[in-house]
């Protein structure tokens, strides 16, 4: 993910928002559902992105990639709370999403990203044997994930 900024989405100047501080909002938690592990409002901010097919993220807008997505919801513990469907199926290269948590400071740790280039990094087991290294060199990128031999980090930079 390159060129990530603040996207200021139409809906956070509705009485359905309100501003807690800049780029950070309190509203409804779409997901709530009178659960008691759930919140009924979040803290939320929106961003854009550029996605980066060399890396294998997704093509298009409309077509999102899992990854460094999932590892940035991870690292700040925050989810998707809109995905901008029709803005995303419009759009050639920017993505728009929007990041909720029930918890401000992981708001405002998030926007920390706003600027940067965040992409998953391949990491390699590094206590390996010779031995082990040649067995590995026969088998799949997908069986030495399951095995723990490689996998991958998120990366901010």
């Amino acid at each position: 993910m390159k060129n990530i900024k603040i996207y200021h989405a139409d809906k956070y100047a509705t009485s359905a928002y309100v501003k807690v501080e800049e780029n950070i909002y309190k509203g409804k938690n779409p997901y709530y559902h009178g659960e008691s592990w759930n919140h009924e409002e979040l803290y939320c901010t929106s961003l854009t992105f550029e996605q980066e097919p060399e890396l294998g993220e997704g093509e298009t807008p409309a077509d999102i990639s899992q990854y460094p997505l999932e590892g940035i919801l991870d690292m700040f513990s925050v989810y998707v709370s809109d995905f901008y469907d029709e803005l995303n199926a419009r759009s050639e290269s920017t993505c728009y999403q929007e990041f909720g948590s029930s918890d401000l400071e992981n708001i405002r740790e998030l926007l920390g990203i706003v600027g940067k280039h965040v992409y998953d990094k391949k990491v390699y087991a590094d206590d390996l044997s010779e031995e082990e290294l040649e067995q590995y060199k026969s088998m799949s990128e997908e069986d030495l994930e399951e095995e723990g031999i490689i996998w991958y980090e998120t990366v901010v930079e």
